[in-house]
């Protein structure tokens, strides 16, 4: 496969997923603020947070509200981690490679674009917010539905599932991370009602909510946090996510697992060997959010090695793989 195949379909999901979790938040923060105190830049702060693009939001909007917050993740264009822009970036890498993907994967996404540009959309985002952001999150369901059902389990299936996983888990953590360090700093609020309604809107975020009642019944931070970052058969948890993607890689390699012939490899696999070998509660007694912050960073790293290895990307500075992978 040529490398530039390669990372247009990489990429493509990558900006998929980024578009659906960006919904994700929005969808659950609207719900949010009927149970929450009308505190409104605190809670609408946290999204921004969430994408680590304070500063260039700050460049351009004075307040956080939601107008302001809502307009910059969904429509911005010049935002590139906007809803529109990804949706944009993923439908571009689709054109360039029509011949890899299905045509009911080209034809689903380029409807998609096209929807969301129109002034109906924008309308329908302010006047029903909920149902707009819940088509986001559908369409994206639809087109990973479309490619698992509709396109050969190849090489090309196998770096559109690496994008895609490394772009669950590095959102995963981010939410995470936004909760147990940034939204709650007081510490008389701990296990307070308002404190368990946010951990509820954490999994649900992350679609959890339903698959941690079912095997967890009270909700605590130490729980929430094992589940999401630990649990092996939750598709949306870190380990989860992280695993599926280092199969993936060695199906395209062709190594063995536990082997390691590339510089992606060798990250991935060092990041799998200390999350396997690491528990919640060295996690916490450590800092949880000094381990969601290596990891976001290791995260981003290991992005970067699968440029290098398989794309012909050459190496950047941690500093600019950092900014990249946002």
């Amino acid at each position: 496969m040529l490398s530039r195949v390669a990372n247009s379909i990489y990429w493509m999901c990558r900006y998929i997923e980024r578009a659906e979790n960006v919904a994700r938040f929005i969808g659950v923060n609207l719900n949010l603020l009927l149970d929450m105190p009308a505190e409104k830049e605190k809670q609408w702060s946290p999204l921004i947070m969430t994408t680590g693009d304070q500063e260039l939001f700050e460049k351009k909007e004075s307040t956080y509200n939601e107008e302001t917050v809502m307009w910059f993740l969904t429509f911005d264009r010049q935002y590139p981690n906007s809803i529109l822009s990804c949706v944009a970036a993923a439908r571009e890498n689709a054109r360039t490679i029509r011949e890899v993907i299905s045509s009911e994967m080209w034809e689903h996404l380029n409807q998609f674009y096209l929807e969301l540009i129109t002034e109906e959309s924008i309308k329908m985002a302010v006047q029903d917010p909920h149902r707009f952001f819940h088509i986001i999150k559908m369409r994206s369901h639809l087109f990973t539905g479309l490619m698992d059902c509709t396109m050969s389990h190849g090489e090309a299936w196998n770096f559109a599932r690496i994008g895609m996983m490394i772009e669950r888990a590095d959102k995963t953590s981010r939410i995470l991370d936004v909760k147990y360090f940034m939204l709650l700093p007081q510490a008389n609020l701990v296990n307070a009602p308002i404190d368990n309604i946010q951990w509820i809107a954490v999994l649900r975020s992350t679609s959890a909510f339903e698959m941690y009642r079912k095997e967890l019944h009270q909700i605590t931070p130490h729980n929430v946090a094992n589940f999401l970052i630990f649990n092996k058969q939750f598709p949306r948890s870190i380990y989860h996510c992280l695993s599926k993607a280092q199969v993936c890689l060695h199906r395209i390699t062709g190594s063995p697992q536990g082997a390691a012939t590339n510089l992606a490899e060798r990250r991935l696999g060092r990041l799998m060997a200390d999350l396997e070998y690491t528990d919640i509660d060295e996690v916490i007694g450590s800092g949880l959010h000094e381990f969601l912050d290596d990891l976001q960073s290791r995260l981003n790293l290991v992005g970067g090695a699968v440029g290098t290895t398989f794309f012909n990307i050459k190496p950047l500075s941690e500093a600019a793989t950092n900014e990249q992978e946002q």
